[in-house]
């Protein structure tokens, strides 16, 4: 074989999978392929027994133009004329014709091998120009990697029509060049009202616009499609939120003018990271509700929240119909490239508990990132390899062809809705000015920006070809230009008179009835009970077995036990308590979602929400046998990421109010892993967007002398994170507790994100328990005081969180001591202050007040209660400062936990 030879490119496989079929049942197959292995088989037939006799020339020809076809559809996106600033990379080998043993006396030859590409018979000349334009023109296109015949052949079946470019009316080029001179005279405009200022221009990427513009049509006219869910970054986010979102123009050249907001309690966000719902109807009648989400600077952050939101649309509002909504997310080629979290977003499109129907991604490719040459950016050969990660196809278009950047969209939509699956966009253009507006690119992309200074912007070249092929006359160009310019000028005059600026609320009618509170309103109590004889049936339904099922031995010890805690023992431990408040919970109406790693079963084997059949292997979960649920539960253990899978379920919650959305860490410090989420959303978002969320994160927690990975859970970094009404933080070390915490952040008519430091070694400890009638009457307590001690004896008051206080109780029944008091903490924040200062009043005026906890001194909520603790003077039990949470020794742990222990109980 020659070394250029493409046999070892072509897509070997596929033909392989293809004959195979063919031989089963020939006419399954597209004619063209039919007729081609006809004649293979002829070839064959004829010639097997005459070893002597070689092929005819013709037939070997015919081999290798199939060859020649298969190396433009696998190679071809490498030649093609997406770059309009920059000459393209050199790849070798070539397309040209000698590297596949053809020759220039062949291009006059007719080859039957043109069937393939919709030619018929056809000149190898013909042939050539036909491949040129299906994958060498303003569209490249990368599909063959694609394991799927069905995929592969309905793309080469698309491309031949038309030969990949598109067939526009004179209206629907009407409609793209209104959306492009939009995109255009809005940059224009604020490049000349506020020069200077950040707003984080798409010019060199306008034709995203009219390419939005027209998915969204589309998706609604031809598809039906009722919502969609769009996360982008900054770039070109203020034209998206005008032209195609129709924020009120006013209101942004209001934020243009740097004017406070309107409301005391919030304090907003820069207007490139604010989100948008409207509803938008088309002519046909068609209407779709579009959501676009507020985002932090945090490149591609928003992009496991806009699955989230759609993922709960799909579920709740939509029946489980992936095709009534379209996820879209729009990337940036340096973050597209370089942010882990793509990645992981990507692992999810397939999978159950986080699959949306496929997404729709394009990418705005600047060929520079912030500062950096795009060879500086990746080792990868295009800004979209990630797509290869689960076999989805790219589009390469040039963002100066107009026509071939929506031509791409409609394809990419048609593909998305036909197959369920992701499908990306490299929309290449280039950004027209450095990073914001105030920036000089030439410092480090002189060349570039030189060629940048002397291009025409894509609404120029678009009016030269529609003038040219007598679409339009100049006149019909400059009245839509002047129009939209004049719209502006008139909401820029009126902007000038307002006082203030208003924050937009974000999916409003999700809402409804939902109130935002402040402090006072968090620490009203709130009635959790629920009767005791319906948590009686609660049980009964989690400890059987549903008719023809049968689990294995020790599962089935776990669930019989169930019933023996509730009717036998009345000793109920977390598992089964955590249980009865999701079952209890359905019964309501509320329906409750868990997802994080090994969440069906638990970390420390405690929950069991899934068991699966001994013989058939089918998953169970009880909680959804019960007759009386109104609500669903479903439990994901999720794939091993942490930022995705947290992202996707703030972003749940943020569509959902009603669902208990509950994300688990493997263990506490795997929040690290998503410490981006918690910063940028979750603790500021009511803040920043007037947005409401009742996410819910457990982070298991506890010292048990396992080394410095997974004892903490870094409670002081969540801590540092409050403000005053922000969230909640909690530490419980009751299962009832932990029960009512669950029902309460529920049944309130507000929400706020939620963080529980969760037991480890508790999920077991035979004190770590409650009666049945303590989770049917009981309610939450902020604060739980010492009732075994003589308060009239005490001569220390120890306040304290979660696990620790079972250690300094087994400490003080071990050394007989009556003077130190255990008070424990289980709301951190907001401390419930009455309830506290209730305690501290109960005991006499001159105890000591120590605050003791099992983490270093500068961890844990020592820093956070030297600050909001006000009511009395604390002093510190706990371990000196360290840079690691724990000792590796469980020799070294229990020496020093136990001086905390002398610490707390020294005289």
């Amino acid at each position: 074989m020659d070394k250029f030879s493409f046999l070892n490119a072509a897509h070997t496989g596929f033909i392989a999978d293809l004959y195979e079929q063919y031989q089963k049942s020939p006419d399954s197959i597209e004619p063209s392929w039919k007729s081609f292995f006809q004649g293979y088989d002829l070839a064959n037939e004829l010639y097997e027994d005459e070893t002597n006799i070689e092929i005819p020339q013709e037939v070997k020809k015919e081999f290798l133009v199939l060859e020649l076809i298969n190396g433009y559809r696998t190679r071809g996106h490498l030649f093609t004329k997406t770059n309009p600033v920059r000459e393209r990379r050199h790849y070798e080998p070539t397309l040209e014709i000698e590297n596949f043993g053809l020759s220039k006396e062949d291009l006059k030859t007719v080859f039957n091998a043109g069937q393939v590409l919709g030619l018929g018979s056809a000149t190898l000349e013909t042939i050539i120009d036909r491949l040129k334009e299906i994958y060498c023109d303003s569209i490249g296109i990368e599909y063959m990697y694609i394991r799927q015949p069905e995929e592969i052949k309905w793309w080469q079946d698309r491309l031949n029509k038309n030969a990949n470019h598109a067939d526009f009316n004179v209206d629907q080029k009407k409609y793209i060049l209104k959306k492009l001179t939009q995109a255009v005279g809005f940059e224009s405009f604020l490049q000349t009202k506020y020069v200077g200022q950040k707003r984080f221009s798409v010019e060199g990427g306008e034709t995203v616009i009219p390419a939005l513009a027209t998915a969204l049509k589309t998706a609604a006219e031809k598809y039906n499609v009722k919502e969609c869910v769009l996360g982008m970054a900054h770039r070109g986010r203020l034209n998206t939120l005008t032209n195609i979102f129709k924020k009120p123009v006013r209101d942004l050249f209001s934020e243009f003018e740097g004017k406070d907001f309107d409301e005391e309690n919030i304090d907003g966000d820069v207007k490139y990271h604010m989100g948008l719902t409207r509803s938008k109807t088309y002519q046909d009648g068609s209407e779709m509700r579009m959501n676009l989400l507020p985002n932090p600077s945090h490149l591609e952050t928003v992009g496991p929240v806009a699955q989230g939101v759609a993922r709960a649309k799909i579920d709740t509002l939509y029946n489980g119909n992936e095709n009534a909504i379209l996820p879209i997310i729009i990337h940036g080629d340096a973050a597209v490239a370089g942010q882990g979290v793509v990645y992981e977003v990507i692992q999810m499109s397939k999978l159950n508990g986080y699959k949306t129907g496929g997404t729709l991604h394009l990418v705005i490719n600047n060929q520079v990132g912030f500062t950096t040459n795009y060879l500086d950016a990746r080792s990868s050969t295009y800004c979209t390899d990630v797509a290869k990660v689960t076999l989805s196809p790219v589009l390469h278009v040039n963002a100066d062809d107009v026509e071939a950047v929506c031509h791409a969209i409609e394809l990419a939509l048609e593909f998305r809705m036909t197959f369920k699956r992701d499908i990306f966009i490299d929309l290449l253009g280039y950004r027209k000015y450095g990073h914001n507006e105030g920036d000089e690119p030439r410092f480090t992309q002189p060349q570039l920006y030189k060629n940048i200074s002397k291009h025409k912007n894509p609404r120029d070249i678009y009016v030269d070809q529609l003038i040219k092929e007598n679409s339009i006359d100049a006149s019909y160009a400059q009245n839509l230009q002047d129009e939209y310019k004049n719209l502006l000028e008139d909401k820029f005059l009126q902007a000038k008179s307002d006082e203030t600026s208003r924050v937009i609320p974000f999916m409003e009618e999700t809402w409804e009835g939902f109130v935002r509170e402040g402090l006072s309103e968090m620490l009203n109590p709130i009635d959790t009970t629920y009767p005791k004889n319906k948590l009686e049936d609660i049980t009964r339904v989690v400890s059987q077995n549903p008719e023809g099922v049968k689990f294995v031995r020790k599962a089935q010890r776990i669930i019989e036990g169930r019933a023996k805690m509730v009717f036998e023992d009345n000793k109920l431990d977390w598992g089964l308590a955590e249980t009865l408040a999701y079952g209890s919970l359905l019964e309501e109406g509320f329906n409750v979602r868990i997802s994080g790693q090994d969440v069906e079963r638990g970390t420390f084997s405690h929950r069991h929400a899934i068991l699966r059949d001994e013989v058939s292997e089918e998953r169970i979960n009880l909680l959804n046998t019960n007759k009386n649920n109104k609500g669903v539960m479903t439990i994901y253990n999720s794939l091993l990421s942490e930022y995705g899978v947290l992202g996707f379920d703030y972003g749940y919650a943020m569509a959902h109010p009603n669902t208990l959305t509950i994300w688990e860490a493997q263990f506490g410090d795997f929040g690290n892993g998503a410490q981006i989420m918690f910063d940028q959303y979750i603790c500021a978002a009511e803040d920043k967007w007037k947005l409401q969320n009742g996410i819910v994160m457990l982070l298991p927690h506890g010292y048990e002398g396992q080394g410095s990975e997974h004892s903490s859970a870094r409670i002081e970094r969540y801590l540092q994170l409050c403000d005053y009404d922000n969230m909640t933080i909690a530490n419980c070390t009751e299962p009832a507790n932990m029960y009512h915490l669950l029902r309460r952040h529920m049944k309130r008519n507000h929400r706020k994100p939620l963080v529980v430091f969760t037991p480890k070694s508790l999920l077991r400890h035979p004190k770590a328990v409650n009666t049945i009638e303590e989770l049917a009457e009981g309610g939450f307590q902020e604060v739980i005081d010492d009732t075994i001690i003589n308060k009239a004896n005490v001569k220390k008051v120890v306040f304290c969180s979660g696990k620790f206080y079972y250690d300094m109780l087994e400490e003080r029944e071990n050394l007989g001591n009556e003077t130190v008091a255990l008070v424990r903490i289980e709301q951190l924040f907001p401390l419930h202050e009455e309830k506290i200062q209730a305690v501290i009043d109960s005991y006499p005026s001159d105890v000591e007040f120590v605050w003791a906890q099992e983490e270093p001194e500068n961890m844990g909520a020592w820093s956070y209660m030297l600050q909001r603790f006000k009511l009395v003077p604390l002093s510190v039990a706990s371990l000196r400062f360290f840079s690691v949470p724990a000792a590796g020794s469980s020799a070294r742990f229990k020496k020093r936990h136990q001086e905390i222990l002398n610490k707390v109980f020294q005289s």
